[in-house]
């Protein structure tokens, strides 16, 4: 499926692909427009002759804020609807952890569920200053399945990754950087460029070389990969028929976000 308007990519002489997040009224949250989107992007860009590296940010003053509310409050009725965006979300998780070249992370704003997972997935991190990270799944009354509670463990530590997810505190950029979840705190505004400017010293080494040392790095993460996703996203599949879930949703969006 083309990516369409929610999700812009743009891939210069060089080979370095900016992908960009583009619901920049929203947030840049995941409707089902975008979540069929960045679930399907990857395999779309690994297919593309003379790819080297993505950049991954967001349009606007966010890289997302993490689920629609009128997206999961569907899914709370429609069953068919709720089983396709978990399956999405799997090869979403799948493909992102196996894809064939570096991907950057340009976290411009607040990146909260999706995109947490979204950074957590990527192979390089650059925060601007005032960025946050946030994963309230459980907050919600959701099991955190699909991004942080796969990768959070291995980047900073299990007792702390507990803390954070459990509890869905907001993590400045500068605690991201010191516990991991970050490779570079930047200006605001500068997240993009300098991320290209990592991109740039990864496409200048031997590619078969990066392509292979990263594959072996995410080794231990697709091992826990194949161990837990299908089990975890089954729980947070069972989730969204649990009262506590229903109940905080309808408040959240009484209250007009989303």
């Amino acid at each position: 499926m083309p990516a369409g308007d929610v999700l812009l990519i743009e891939q210069d002489d060089d080979g370095v692909a900016l992908v960009t997040l583009n619901r920049p009224d929203a947030l840049n949250a995941a409707n089902e427009e975008l979540h069929v989107a960045v679930s399907a992007v990857w395999g779309e860009l690994a297919a593309r002759p003379g790819l080297r590296a993505v950049v991954l940010t967001g349009a606007g003053k966010a890289f997302s804020a993490g689920g629609d509310l009128p997206l999961l409050d569907r899914m709370t009725r429609d069953l068919e609807l709720r089983a396709r965006i978990m399956s999405e979300a799997a090869t979403l998780v799948r493909d992102l952890t196996s894809f064939p070249v570096p991907v950057v992370s340009a976290v411009n704003g607040p990146a909260v569920g999706l995109g947490c997972s979204l950074a957590s997935l990527s192979d390089l991190v650059v925060m601007e200053q005032d960025a946050y990270f946030a994963d309230p799944h459980v907050m919600l009354g959701l099991v955190a399945g699909d991004g942080g509670a796969l990768t959070w463990p291995l980047n900073m530590g299990l007792q702390r990754a507990k803390e954070w997810l459990l509890l869905g505190g907001r993590m400045s950029a500068e605690q991201a950087l010191s516990y991991g979840l970050a490779n570079r705190v930047v200006g605001p505004g500068e997240a993009v460029d300098e991320a290209r400017n990592l991109a740039r010293k990864l496409i200048a080494l031997p590619p078969q070389a990066v392509r292979e040392t990263r594959r072996v790095l995410n080794q231990p993460l697709i091992a826990r990969i194949e161990t837990a996703l299908d089990d975890i996203l089954a729980a947070e599949t069972r989730s969204f028929d649990e009262p506590a879930f229903r109940a905080n949703l309808a408040g959240m969006m009484s209250r007009g976000r989303g």
